[in-house]
């Protein structure tokens, strides 16, 4: 070999080399396997899963994985090789993911997924007909460094009403029962919480898969946080109905889905010559409490930091005095309480509530110091933050509510690259990621929140002007519970929100505001109502009192005996001032015996009626003994 040629292979090979040594790291291996079942044979179809399954296939290939293997409508038997399949590609990738839409059911603890042709006409078929979690688990066991499945099979399950139960004891949950991956970097994402359902939404894809195709493949991003924000975007779309769980753990490092995308090459920026003070009144914020304050200015008496360090100071000595004050308000509230029931003399009730009132007067003051305290000591963050970031970087770091810099949704449009690096830089950064919290411009702003709503709710409930569920939604029976609190405590706190100051002074209340009020048939007893029940010959009035009940009065009559019998009274008539005349001689007749009974009187006395006669009234007077009566024979 000459000369010549031995330098020109030597160069070659020397470019060869430089070649390798600017390409990157090996890139990882990713494969993925999409499943989506919406054709069942034996109930109703379901609408989105293909759609869903299509969606995050076409994200996982734009992403650039190795392997995209979609499948839709299989049945079990096709499941069962698609999953063989899968197993073998995943033995020697990196990152390995399974996503499943479709129906999913929970038989005594366990999980399985259903394909298309299940019929599942008894609890013990699911064995057969279904396959399990643990089956797509051992699919991805190969995987090196991630193994990932997300379910979107939480859906209210038809085969779980119409299957006849073999064991009465065998359970079938609700959704998907809990489970914990015995194998290390594993994590196992459910569209909703174990033992709920999920929704399939109104539109073309369900809640959960609109989120996951929106932050699982974004370049950079730890897995972890990206169903973090897929769990808070389901929530706000489903008015907090739905909630996604991740069951799982993996190390410290960050594991993205995509690698971040490289970026420009950025020039050092120049060093601050307080670096040292930022980075101890980082540590010193980071622990938050007033001792590492109190340390941090002692040993930096002056300058810039310093005085960030004493408004901090400042924030979390009106937190102490606001805590101070409330719990003096509400001792101070019960010992007034006391007083009006033990029936205290006016005089000492009298100190009593006005020491109550102070006390709260002091209390609303500590409140109102400690939101100035916390405004300044967020605009001083806030200042800081824009000083020290620099001009490319504006934007990329947010002031939360604790004061500290960046928040979880700045720090996911990060770039690999824009990571800070280093022992010194890892302390910034952790500072800076247990940061989350709204913005500084919306403090000062009063927050309606779902956790504080519930919570005046709940107080409202104790002290009696409640008597729905604490539900988290301000509605129209809230804002009359909170109007009857006013009428009843003499307060005025706006009805129409539900408001921190509100519920402090609910919470100083250590008994009943509300009068309890019961239904008719019913009294107030203590806490609770109570049936009136009313003593013997007593009934319960209109006006839910117990009335004794009016006895009859009785009817005077006089016993027959008594009575003159009317014969004798025709027998006597009265005497009347006439002149005198003959009477005939009265003609004596054997009286016969007679079925009825009766007796017919005349002036020659009184007899009974014969056979075959009756009585006839023929008109006349008592004056001749007959009283008008007379015997008629036919």
């Amino acid at each position: 070999m000459n000369t010549h040629r031995y330098l020109k292979l030597r160069k070659i090979f020397l470019a060869a080399a430089l070649l390798l040594m600017c390409q990157p790291a090996w890139a990882e291996k990713r494969v993925a396997l999409v499943l989506g079942n919406s054709a069942y044979q034996n109930v109703a179809q379901l609408p989105n899963p293909v759609n869903d399954g299509a969606i995050i296939a076409a994200k996982l290939r734009e992403a650039g994985f190795d392997v995209v293997d979609s499948r839709h409508d299989l049945p079990a038997s096709e499941t069962r090789r698609a999953l063989r399949d899968f197993a073998d590609r995943s033995r020697d990738a990196d990152i390995a993911v399974v996503y499943y839409a479709g129906h999913g059911m929970e038989v005594d603890g366990t999980n399985y997924l259903i394909p298309v042709d299940a019929k599942l006409e008894r609890d013990t078929d699911v064995y057969d007909e279904a396959f399990s979690l643990d089956r797509v688990l051992l699919a991805i066991e190969p995987a090196k460094r991630l193994r990932l499945v997300i379910l979107d099979a939480c859906r209210d399950n038809p085969f779980a009403k119409s299957m006849k139960r073999t064991l009465a004891s065998r359970a079938i949950g609700q959704g998907l029962a809990k489970v914990e991956p015995s194998s290390p970097n594993m994590l196992i994402a459910y569209s909703a919480k174990a033992g709920s359902t999920a929704a399939d939404g109104d539109g073309k894809n369900s809640p959960f898969t609109v989120a996951l195709s929106k932050y699982l493949t974004t370049p950079g991003l730890d897995v972890r946080r990206a169903f973090g924000f897929v769990r808070d975007d389901v929530l706000k779309n489903t008015s907090n109905r739905q909630e996604p769980f991740v069951y799982g753990s993996l190390g410290g490092e960050d594991v993205p889905l995509v690698p971040a995308r490289p970026s420009a090459s950025v020039p050092a920026p120049a060093p601050n010559p307080q670096a040292e003070a930022r980075r101890d009144y980082e540590l010193a914020l980071q622990v938050g409490n007033k001792d590492a304050l109190s340390a941090f200015v002692a040993q930096y008496p002056d300058g810039f930091y310093a005085n960030l360090a004493k408004i901090q100071l400042g924030k979390l000595a009106a937190e102490e005095a606001r805590l101070a004050a409330t719990e003096k308000a509400r001792l101070a509230e019960q010992e007034r309480a006391r007083l009006a029931a033990e029936g205290t003399q006016k005089a000492q009730l009298k100190a009593a509530e006005a020491d109550a009132k102070a006390a709260e007067q002091a209390r609303i003051a500590a409140e109102k110091a400690k939101q100035v305290a916390q405004e300044k000591a967020t605009e001083a963050e806030r200042k800081r933050v824009a000083t020290e970031t620099p001009a490319t970087d504006k934007g990329s770091e947010i002031i939360t509510a604790a004061g500290n810099p960046a928040s979880d949704r700045a720090a996911a449009s990060q770039s690999a690259a824009e990571k800070p690096q280093g022992k010194k830089a890892e302390k910034a950064a952790n500072v800076a990621a247990l940061s989350a919290g709204p913005p500084p411009a919306e403090l000062a702003k009063p927050m309606q929140t779902a956790e504080l709503t519930k919570s005046v709710q709940t107080e409202l409930r104790r002290v009696g002007c409640l008597g729905g569920d604490a539900n988290g939604e301000w509605n129209a029976t809230s804002q009359r519970s909170m109007a009857l609190f006013n009428r009843n405590a003499k307060t005025k706190f706006d009805v129409k929100v539900a408001s921190v100051d509100a519920l402090d002074a609910i919470k100083l209340k250590p008994a009943r505001v509300c009068p309890l009020i019961c239904q008719h048939g019913f009294e107030a007893d203590g806490d609770h109502c109570s049936k009136i029940v009313c003593g013997e010959g007593s009934f319960l009035n209109d006006a839910n009192e117990c009335e004794k009940r009016r006895a009859k009065t009785p009817t005077a009559r006089r016993d027959r005996d008594e009575r003159p019998d009317r014969s004798e009274r025709l027998a006597r008539p009265e005497p009347l001032d006439l002149p005198a005349r003959p009477r005939p001689a009265p003609e004596v007749r054997v009286s016969r015996p007679q079925a009825s009974g009766q007796i017919v009187c005349d002036a020659g006395g009184c007899r009974p009626v014969r056979r075959g006669c009756r009585i006839d009234y023929q008109g006349g007077s008592p004056r001749n003994g007959s009283g008008g009566n007379e015997e008629v024979c036919n």
